[in-house]
């Protein structure tokens, strides 16, 4: 039985997340200018599946069925494959939401872009080979999972540390798993788990050692520099704390390198990154720069994902998510058109930047993460509507049935 205090947070969370969807409803998001996952329609359209099952509105469910429609309409238009700006990611959304015939049709057109290397001079997660072939996987075709992948095996670099890869046409090596090393550990570890392909399990743990001998924080702790040499240091600051490029991230990768290995050295590395990034001091603003953003990819969204699979996985108690979820609350803007979320960009003349819809930074990832939270506030379901291809389940059976729209 849930405490009564947690089950109050988890209601007033869940009704937050009900006034961002009705936002996204309401401010015609559905609109076809972009059908990212990223930022975009499809990503959108998955943010309001959820709200649709969690709580039957059939406003939400209408939504999705006209987004779902849209969605089907632009494979055949759309030329970029990549997770999260081009097909791949519509192939997840669609298959998600049993548009099949549609998901088919971007899967081949990924697979007919394919030169036999990769799809684009980016070479990591966000863009190229690695969220490609996790996005396959995810839609139901291993062939080309593997297929994305298998480049990895013979154009990787050795390290003092283990291995890493050149990512994108510059000197710099990343390494987190938005755009580095650690996204391709986590595409190698994950097909070569679902293929049978012990040879790509044991790439990754490679690419995972490489990153572990560049860990500045301490026996206790875990913080890895961004990229060496520095990646446009005039802009991306050294570390970072949240998904894409810091410790957040690097958590989720050691997660499903615990799944796949059964070796306690990847949860006990999950567990620093987290003390790591509780003593960091967000989500307070504590200087400019630090913690501008409330969103799923670089911000609290995306730290209440991994609070809350802390919370399943490790038994954590509910105080770090509750610290996050009112700091959520308390920067949200909310009237008669629904809720949503500003983020901050201390070095624009006009910081308070526009809210967005989408999932990277706007409404679509954070109500995601909100609606989980009340679920398991309330003693429910610990996961989603649909998972994420690059976060790991937490071992129970998605939150419903996901019928075709």
């Amino acid at each position: 039985m849930a405490h009564p205090d947690q089950l109050s947070r988890g209601v007033q969370a869940a009704r937050l997340a009900g006034e961002a969807a009705d936002w996204l409803v309401e401010g015609a998001a559905l609109d076809r200018r972009d059908s990212s996952l990223y930022h975009g329609l499809a990503g959108v359209v998955l943010a309001l599946h959820e709200a649709h099952q969690h709580f039957g509105d059939d406003r939400y469910g209408e939504a999705v069925v006209r987004g779902a429609d849209v969605l089907s309409e632009q494979v055949d238009d759309l030329d970029d494959c990549s997770l999260y700006f081009g097909l791949a990611g519509l192939a997840v959304a669609l298959r998600a939401l049993g548009r099949d015939a549609a998901a088919d049709r971007a899967i081949s057109r990924v697979r007919d872009r394919f030169d036999g290397q990769r799809w684009n001079a980016m070479f990591e997660l966000f863009t190229g080979n690695a969220g490609i072939g996790l996005g396959a996987l995810h839609a139901g075709d291993v062939d080309l999972a593997v297929m994305a992948v298998t480049p990895y095996l013979t154009t990787f670099d050795r390290t003092p540390g283990g291995v890493n890869w050149a990512v994108r046409p510059s000197p710099a090596r990343s390494h987190h798993i938005a755009h580095g090393t650690l996204g391709i550990v986590y595409a190698l570890a994950r097909v070569g788990d679902a293929a049978g392909r012990e040879d790509m399990i044991e790439l990754a743990l490679a690419g995972a050692a490489d990153v572990v001998s560049r860990n500045e924080a301490g026996p206790d702790g875990f913080l890895v520099p961004h990229s060496d040499p520095p990646h446009r240091p005039d802009l991306i600051e050294r570390y970072s704390y949240g998904w894409c490029n810091g410790p957040v991230g690097d958590a989720q990768v050691f997660r499903l390198l615990a799944e796949v290995t059964a070796d306690g050295v990847w949860t006990e590395l999950g567990d620093r990154c987290w003390r790591t990034v509780r003593e960091s001091g967000l989500p307070h603003r504590i200087r400019p720069g630090f913690w501008d953003n409330n969103a799923r990819c670089c911000g609290t969204a995306g730290v209440l994902a991994l609070a809350c699979d802390r919370i399943v996985e490790r038994a954590d108690d509910f105080e770090f998510a509750n610290a996050l979820v009112d700091d959520l609350t308390a920067r949200a803007t909310v009237d008669e058109t629904g809720a949503r979320w500003s983020n901050y960009e201390h070095r624009a003349a006009a910081p308070e930047l526009e809210p967005r819809t989408g999932w990277a930074m706007g409404n679509a990832g954070i109500l995601r993460e909100l609606l989980r939270y009340a679920r398991l506030s309330e003693g429910g379901a610990h996961g989603y509507a649909v998972a994420w291809p690059d976060q790991p389940v937490t071992g129970n059976a998605p939150l419903a049935a996901s019928p075709a729209v």
